[in-house]
C-alpha cells in the first residue's frame, strides 16, 4: 500500500521548484508500460505545458487539486479557448478530460499538486496530438503565450 501524506507532497513540491521545468511527477504506477498510469504532479507558476490531446480512445485523464490551484484550459482544433476551469481543494476539485480534447494545466500558486490518472502506456506525444497553432515548451513565445493563459484566470 503507497499513502500520499504531506510530507511527500512537500517532497515533490521540493523537486518541482528545484527542476528547469518547474514540475516533477511522482509515479505511483509501477513502469511506463503499465496499463493505468497514476501520479502526483507538483507544479510551480511559471512551468508552462504546450497543449496537446490524446488521440487514443482509452486515454481519457483525470486531474484532481490536491493543494495550491490549478487552472485548466481546453482548446478546439485552431485554438481557440472553449472552457477555463479553476481547481482548488475549497471549491472544484476534480476535471475529467475526454481523448481528442485539446488541454493544457498552469499552476496559479506555489505549491500546487495534483492526482493524475489516464491509460498508460506511456509514450511521447505525436505531432497530431501536439498543438501546432501554440509555442513549444523552450519556444521563444512560450512565456509569452503562457502568460495569456495565466490571465484567464485573473
Amino acid at each position: 500500500m503507497k499513502i500520499i501524506t504531506r510530507e511527500l507532497l512537500d517532497q515533490v513540491t521540493g523537486e518541482a521548484r528545484g527542476s528547469a521545468r518547474l514540475r516533477k511527477n511522482h509515479n505511483l504506477h509501477p513502469s511506463d508500460d503499465f496499463c493505468c498510469h497514476r501520479l502526483l504532479n507538483a507544479m510551480e507558476p511559471g512551468s508552462y505545458i504546450q497543449p496537446h490531446r490524446h488521440l487514443d480512445p482509452n486515454k481519457d485523464e483525470s486531474m484532481v487539486i490536491l493543494r495550491g490551484r490549478l487552472g485548466v484550459v481546453s482548446f478546439d482544433v485552431a485554438g481557440a479557448v472553449t472552457g477555463t476551469r479553476l481547481l482548488q481543494p475549497r471549491d472544484a476539485v476534480a476535471v475529467d478530460i475526454p481523448h481528442g480534447e485539446f488541454h493544457t494545466v498552469v499552476s496559479l500558486e506555489a505549491g500546487t499538486v495534483f492526482f493524475e490518472a489516464k491509460a498508460g502506456p506511456y509514450l511521447p506525444l505525436a505531432d497530431g496530438e501536439k498543438a501546432s497553432w501554440a509555442p513549444a515548451e523552450g519556444d521563444g513565445g512560450a512565456g509569452t503565450y503562457h502568460a495569456s493563459l495565466v490571465a484567464l484566470f485573473c
